[in-house]
């Protein structure tokens, strides 16, 4: 489980900014769970205040570790974004630190890195408690602990300047290091990006039957009018095939009519896509839909959904931007609530996502969505630095209705609106859309 995430000069992040995600109140976790965090941390704010730039810092967190030795060249750059409206951080470094439980035990992992090098990077663990160091790196000086074995310490003689010893230790199959590593690598995962393009997870991932049994479920009992899904899977001068979430493999008889565009490129030798998710509504004679041809509101719904289903039954931590995006509140409710079930989510699995929906800082039928150690807000200061805080800081009482607190600026995290300008604006580019009258003045 992730326990906190730290930044600091990350792009509108100067000062370290913590996602701590162990609770203060009892009622965070539910008593059946051995959780050691909470399963649900949501974040808000304003437009531009800096939200995604926290998941984003996560992002890159995990891409140096799994990509620097395959990103950096000798002697190369590395690609950092430190915060631009200060002069001095642009020679600072950029940090970045995980505190993990794994298997029982606390791992505690972070570096630094300026646009050249890293310049510190550090691994620690905690059996029973106490502080054991795996290794401790400042520049090319490398010291490990009492335990480290040989194989681990000759890893430093391989690492260059701008890749982490993580990176290489891990693929030397070095034990000691791998929890982390595969930590990264497969129990942080981001949500796709939910817009009209097909998700990534249709050509990068094997679907299997029973992941397709439980998307169609989840979209049914969710009022979308769809009773089941199907892929369609092809290949380059290969005829398209359904597989059903029953087992049935069947030629597609639609294909020419719905995927002509995707039909022409293979035709031509050019790529297409190796997968069609289909939705059926109605009966069952009645033609499926394509992903193109269905709602944004049930493919928004279809792409979270899996990711959701996936890391539920496996663990680890998901990562959504924008969790309310084409959905109803009703739905996004809903998709919290598996992470606080222990039944639903056996693992401990997280979800960590950005939202301007105050209707999930409230209560649904009765119930609140999210409880007080599961609520962040972002807010962004005169200088365009982004700070972080919990909603547990400002001690809310259990009772308060915090979606009309949140609304009306005492938790802060909202825009600071001129709103006479703003309407001044508005109607100032409208009036000019429409040109003057034919007596010379505005209509």
């Amino acid at each position: 489980m992730l326990l906190s995430f730290r930044v600091e000069n990350h792009k509108s992040i100067r000062e370290e900014q913590q996602l701590l995600l162990t609770p203060v109140y009892d009622d965070a976790r539910p008593e059946s769970a051995d959780w050691e965090a909470v399963t649900v941390a949501g974040i808000f704010g304003a437009n531009a205040s800096g939200k995604s730039n926290l998941l984003d810092a996560l992002v890159f967190m995990r891409d140096t570790v799994r990509w620097s030795m395959n990103n950096a060249e000798p002697g190369g750059a590395i690609r950092r974004q430190p915060f631009a409206l200060d002069t001095e951080a642009a020679t600072d470094p950029s940090v970045f630190v995980v505190d993990l439980m794994i298997s029982g035990v606390r791992h505690t992992y972070g570096f630094a890195v300026d646009d050249e090098r890293v310049t510190e990077e550090w691994l620690y663990t905690y059996p029973k408690r106490r502080r054991r160091v795996l290794f401790e790196r400042d520049g090319a000086e490398f010291t490990f602990g009492d335990s480290a074995p040989a194989k681990l310490r000759q890893v430093k003689d391989i690492t260059g300047p701008n890749i982490l010893f993580l990176t290489v230790a891990a693929r030397a199959s070095n034990e000691d290091v791998e929890p982390i590593y595969r930590w990264f690598s497969d129990d942080l995962t981001f949500a796709s990006e939910r817009s009209s393009r097909r998700p990534t997870w249709l050509t990068e991932r094997q679907v299997t039957l029973e992941e397709l049994a439980r998307l169609g479920d989840l979209l049914r009992s969710a009022d979308t009018g769809v009773h089941s899904v199907a892929l369609r899977t092809w290949s380059e001068n290969v005829g398209g095939l359904v597989h059903t979430a029953e087992g049935r493999v069947v030629a597609s008889e639609e294909r020419r009519e719905s995927l002509r565009e995707e039909t022409g490129r293979v035709e031509r030798g050019e790529r297409g896509p190796s997968s069609e998710l289909l939705f059926h509504h109605g009966d069952s004679s009645a033609r499926p839909f394509t992903w193109d041809e269905e709602s944004q509101g049930t493919r928004s719904l279809a792409a979270l959904g899996y990711e959701v289903q996936g890391v539920l039954a496996g663990g680890g931590v998901l990562v959504v931007d924008e969790l309310d995006a084409s959905l109803h509140p009703h739905l996004s409710a809903q998709v919290i609530s598996l992470f606080q079930d222990p039944v639903r989510n056996p693992h401990g699995a997280q979800l960590v996502f950005t939202s301007h929906d105050a209707a999930l800082l409230g209560q649904i039928r009765g119930e609140h969505v999210l409880l007080r150690d599961h609520v962040w807000f972002v807010e962004k200061d005169a200088c365009g630095r982004t700070t972080l805080h919990p909603l547990s800081d400002l001690r809310p009482r259990g009772e308060e209705n915090r979606a009309r607190r949140y609304l009306v600026g005492l938790y802060g995290g909202v825009p600071d609106l001129d709103e006479s300008s703003l309407r001044d604006a508005l109607v100032e580019r409208d009036l000019e859309a429409r040109g003057p009258d034919p007596e010379g003045a505005h209509r």
